[in-house]
């Protein structure tokens, strides 16, 4: 454990980017420090059981049990159940492993039985002895919907089924016209002495996120500073269709497309060393926006480096002054 001092850390987080990163958090700070808002527009239900993908993702990661080579779901599955409903399904084309299983099962019974989800992800989180706050963005059904040739997709359809093939013409938050913010999720943000965006899909990991009522104003009116972590690595993704989506959308595909989604609320962006290996241009542009700019190495194929990372963002901002002001005015 590392001998940075104590501070309450609140993370928005999606996908197996932003789970690396937080298991580097939780080795220099006590896992009490830390909250994590995680996105649930990929939430599904199959087979009649309710599935989290990004909450497991950083359920496991967080406890040491995610598969390390995939990054998500448990190692050494085995699938025979899955095999075995295809005798009474046509289509099973999303992946359950058996152990993982337990926790379907876990969450759509407690579900059933009255608890809100918020109530059963800390069940869960306890169950394998987290000791940060994990929380699900929204109590309500909240689910992202990617439009392409095919037609309206929810995530999974298009990000497993169909291997994110086809361009993105429009992403959509089904239900989040009526879904609040679950409990805690804006107090974590209003208690925090730091705040961070791990690499993430800024479309469908962070986008549902935001769009809650309460959230972003949160952010934009937090005296905390506010850090993003680039999901581009010299352009691409390392893992995950967020290239795509941005293109589609019409945004540039670049670091400094995705900081310019963040441009209201962020004070602080993190750049991979790839980015401006050989032009210093998108450091520039970031800089000329009033953003403060760290240059490191980005990509958490292993522990150390998921640690070197955490450690870097958290010590630049106990060095740093008070949150920048940005050449973007904080809209009220």
């Amino acid at each position: 454990m590392s001998t940075l001092t104590s501070s309450r850390i609140t993370a928005l987080a999606g996908g197996v980017g932003a789970a690396r990163f937080l298991r580097g958090v939780v080795r220099i700070v006590p896992g009490t420090d830390l909250s994590v808002i995680v996105n649930t527009g990929d939430d599904e239900e199959f087979f009649g059981l309710s599935v989290s993908p990004d909450l497991d993702t950083v359920t496991y990661t967080l406890a040491n049990a995610v598969d390390p080579e995939k990054g998500w779901g448990l190692p050494q599955e085995t699938h025979r159940c899955l095999a075995a409903l295809e005798r009474y399904y046509t289509d099973t084309w999303f992946g359950l492993g058996d152990a993982d299983l337990a926790t379907h099962l876990f969450r759509t019974q407690e579900l059933r039985q009255g608890q809100t989800l918020s109530q059963v992800t800390a069940a869960i989180a306890r169950k394998w002895g987290i000791e940060a706050t994990v929380l699900p963005m929204s109590n309500e059904r909240v689910r992202t919907v990617v439009h392409t040739e095919a037609g309206a997709l929810t995530f999974q359809e298009y990000f497993v089924k169909q291997r994110s093939e086809g361009q993105v013409s429009k992403v959509e938050f089904s239900g989040i016209e009526t879904a609040q913010a679950a409990p805690g999720v804006v107090n974590a943000i209003h208690g925090a002495d730091l705040i961070i965006l791990p690499p993430s899909n800024p479309i469908v990991s962070i986008g549902p996120i935001l769009s809650l009522p309460g959230v972003r104003q949160a952010l934009r009116d937090t005296p905390a500073p506010v850090v993003a972590i680039s999901p581009l690595v010299a352009g691409k993704p390392i893992k995950g269709p967020a290239d795509r989506m941005l293109a589609g959308l019409g945004i540039e595909v670049s670091s400094v497309g995705v900081a310019t989604l963040y441009q209201d609320f962020v004070d602080t962006f993190v750049l991979d060393w790839q980015d401006i290996e050989h032009d210093p241009a998108p450091r520039e542009r970031l800089e000329k926006m009033g953003l403060a700019v760290i240059v490191t190495d980005t990509v958490m194929n292993d522990m150390d480096k998921s640690v070197a990372l955490a450690q870097t963002v958290i010590e630049f901002t106990h060095q740093k002054r008070p949150k920048a002001a940005s050449s973007f005015p904080r809209r009220t």
